[in-house]
């Protein structure tokens, strides 16, 4: 992993995983791809004549954007080996579908699959996934494994149909020879000060969220910075196929809220649509991670709790075990 290609970089999990890249003495460049203008953060890692981050604005979700991207001179002299693909998260949620129904993060799954495949240089792509592809029985009891059913019913909501569509691209493609493809399924990601990505009931702004009267499921976290670590474990090794990867904590829905200053209204399920009425909310779940453990030779590191805040408040927090 010479030189590795980050996409959404200029959002929470691409800044952390960039970061955890940039301090790995392997990894002679990071090209970070982005949307909008290129994160302060990333100021002081440009300075000198051979910088070791280049960043790229592109709209992945548009084709011709990303085959000029790909085909442009500058990005052949990089000689791109690897390829980290971070979903849409936080405020960059998926906007309207495009031409053809396709939901923008699905465009942005087959547009990388198709570009990195016919690469001469890349040899490696590494994608976060969603463990919210599951199936999910009633109650607390689901112990998934990655070969566990997904969730291919009817009336799945539009955001976690396309997860689950981007979940069996890369699935299809990890089967292929031309690219090594690891697919990361994470469950719920926290970061130190009540941010949550990655749930398609509490992601987004700070504020009361519904959920179903009678439920309060179970849900497995884990840190921003170890799902940063996963990344760089899948990197440095040759292993292909999907990969549960979970933190050590599971918090039932109601807690998680409430540390994140996302309070669960419990409502009657009748008045719920979309995600807001999807099994997440109503079914608990846990991961089985040893094939994570066993083949990428990755544990989490990161336990979360809460901590009192110099505003007196009480906010999650991720701390080194």
């Amino acid at each position: 992993m010479k030189s590795v290609l980050v996409t959404h970089a200029d959002l929470p999990l691409g800044r952390r995983i960039a970061k955890v890249l940039w301090h790995d003495a392997r990894v002679d460049r990071i090209v970070a791809l982005g949307e909008g203008g290129m994160p302060r953060a990333f100021a002081g890692w440009r300075s000198g004549a051979a910088a070791r981050l280049v960043y790229e604005r592109v709209d992945l979700a548009r084709q011709r954007a990303v085959s000029e991207l790909f085909r442009s001179k500058r990005m052949r002299v990089l000689t791109i080996d690897s390829v980290v693909h971070v979903p849409p998260h936080g405020a960059a949620q998926d906007g309207p579908p495009l031409a053809g129904r396709v939901a923008p993060r699905t465009a942005e799954a087959r547009h990388l699959l198709h570009f990195a495949s016919e690469s001469r240089t890349i040899r490696r792509l590494v994608a976060i996934g969603s463990a919210f592809v599951y199936r999910l029985a009633p109650g607390n009891a689901n112990h998934l494994t990655e070969a566990s059913p997904l969730d291919l019913e009817p009336d799945v909501d539009a955001l976690r149909r396309a997860w689950i569509d981007c979940d069996m691209l890369f699935h299809a493609a990890a089967a292929g020879t031309r690219l090594q493809v690891a697919l990361l399924r994470v469950p719920t990601v926290v970061a130190s000060g009540g941010y949550v990505y990655l749930h398609p009931g509490l992601e987004g702004a700070a504020g009361v969220r519904l959920r179903p009267l009678g439920f309060d499921p179970l849900c497995p976290v884990i840190a921003d910075k170890d799902v940063a670590l996963a990344v760089r474990a899948a990197l440095a090794c040759d292993r292909t196929g999907v990969f549960n990867v979970a933190g050590r904590d599971a918090v039932p829905l109601s807690v998680l809220g409430r540390w994140t200053g996302r309070p669960c209204l419990p409502v009657p399920g009748a008045l719920l649509r979309g995600a807001s009425a999807g099994p997440q909310l109503r079914y608990g779940m846990s991961l089985d991670t040893r094939r994570a453990a066993e083949q990428l030779g990755f544990e989490p590191r990161y336990r979360v709790g809460v901590a009192r805040a110099g505003d007196g408040a009480l906010r999650l927090e991720a701390v080194a075990s």
